[in-house]
């Protein structure tokens, strides 16, 4: 199974060059080879998703020409003696639906499928943001939505078939999903009008007005949602650290002189300007990563035993947090993820240094990168308390 990284997505031009040139400014087409995605979503196993998960409306949903399309038409509600009612698809009149130009919508697809959630992972370390795919399915020629604009960045993975897309661009810069005005709707001819093929990538730029349709035949792709921080995210992250501060949980002086306003509104002013130091953009962005929540892998059978790990050191485990921020000091090292942090001997930093990351790592490898400084009981038992804390996980 093919390791994706979003050096892969959006190749030939790297990773620095899409950060710097691209993401957040222009929408851009990204050629690939046919085939190249076949394993991360195949027909096979959206099959089996719809056949052996309980999902409900609308994380499963159908859309026809701008319109959802009423689940009680292709699905229906049935009572369990435990659960209670739960979902279940008909499919007879699923599959009519679909014939009749309905396009299905899958919400959180890293959730169901395995390749799918693997991509997330390095999606997420390498954006340094939550990452959530969708899939999307069509046949015929029919919208399944009408012209809009997301309230995120988004990357298309053309898994199969092809998709004719038209990309408007924005008409209000950098709208937000709590805004204080909806962007207009566009109007005259799009900037671009494309089919995207089996293969290709395509980013599209949060506001960035656009209509999708398919052309005749099946098509397949995922779209890999993420939400960069903005100015207004760092201000509500002051708007938490100055509660710290008695001079903001202190009550205004509603009935007091204006001087002693302006007098109260300076001393305020001041103690902000200290927050909005030079580093206040670097503190918060490092902040954000190190509060990002764990991804969910349980490790079983191995976390629910005394030991915690596989016996053998080539077992394989990866941090659960793929934003984790590793601190190097002089006599100690700190992990902060998922809300956490935790302090080692300077000693663990070359073992913590190669699990930082996406990737899945050997133990053994682990083992080798502490020697000679820290024995394997040693690394191992470090690893076992990155398990306690919900940070690591084994396979």
């Amino acid at each position: 199974m093919t390791a994706w990284t979003l050096a892969d997505l959006v190749a030939p031009i790297g990773v620095s060059q899409f950060h710097a040139a691209v993401q957040g400014r222009t929408h851009r087409r990204f050629p690939g080879r046919a085939g190249r995605f076949a394993d991360l979503a195949p027909w096979s196993e959206v099959d089996r998703v719809l056949r052996e998960h309980r999902l409900d409306h609308p994380r499963l949903r159908l859309a026809r020409d701008g319109e959802l399309v009423p689940a009680h038409t292709y699905s229906e509600v049935v009572e369990t003696r435990r659960t209670g009612p739960v979902p279940r698809l008909l499919p007879a009149a699923f599959a009519e639906q679909l014939r009749g130009g309905a396009t299905l919508v899958l919400d959180s697809v890293h959730e169901l499928f395995g390749p799918v959630g693997e991509l997330a992972v390095a999606l997420e370390h390498d954006l340094r943001e939550r990452v959530q795919v969708n899939l999307y399915a069509g046949w015929g020629v029919t919208h399944g939505f009408d012209v809009h604009w997301d309230d995120h960045d988004a990357l298309i993975v053309q898994v199969s078939g092809r998709k004719r897309w038209r990309v408007h661009g924005p008409t209000r810069p950098a709208p937000l999903r709590r805004d204080v005005e909806l962007p207009r709707r566009p109007e005259g001819e799009p900037l671009d009008d494309f089919v995207l093929e089996d293969g290709d990538v395509l980013y599209v730029p949060r506001g960035h007005w656009h209509d999708v349709s398919a052309l005749g035949a099946e098509s397949l792709h995922l779209t890999i949602g993420f939400s960069p921080a903005t100015g207004a995210d760092l201000v509500a992250w002051l708007a938490d650290r100055v509660r710290a501060d008695e001079a903001f949980r202190t009550d205004l002086p509603w009935f007091a002189p204006a001087e002693q306003q302006r007098s109260r509104a300076e001393a305020l002013r001041e103690r902000v300007v200290a927050l909005m130091g030079d580093d206040v953009v670097g503190r918060f962005l490092a902040d954000r990563d190190a509060q990002a929540p764990a991804i969910q892998h349980t490790g079983l059978p191995w976390t629910a035993t005394p030991d915690l790990l596989p016996p053998d050191d080539e077992a394989e485990v990866r941090l659960l947090t793929p934003r984790a921020v590793l601190t190097a000091g002089p006599e100690t090292v700190s992990l902060a993820a998922a809300g956490r942090r935790l302090v080692f001997a300077a000693a663990a930093a070359p073992v913590l240094e190669l699990l930082v990351g996406s990737a899945w790592r050997p133990v053994k490898a682990l083992v080798e990168a502490g020697a000679p400084e820290v024995d394997r009981v040693t690394v191992r038992a470090l690893l076992a308390e990155l398990v306690t804390q919900g940070l690591l996980a084994p396979r």
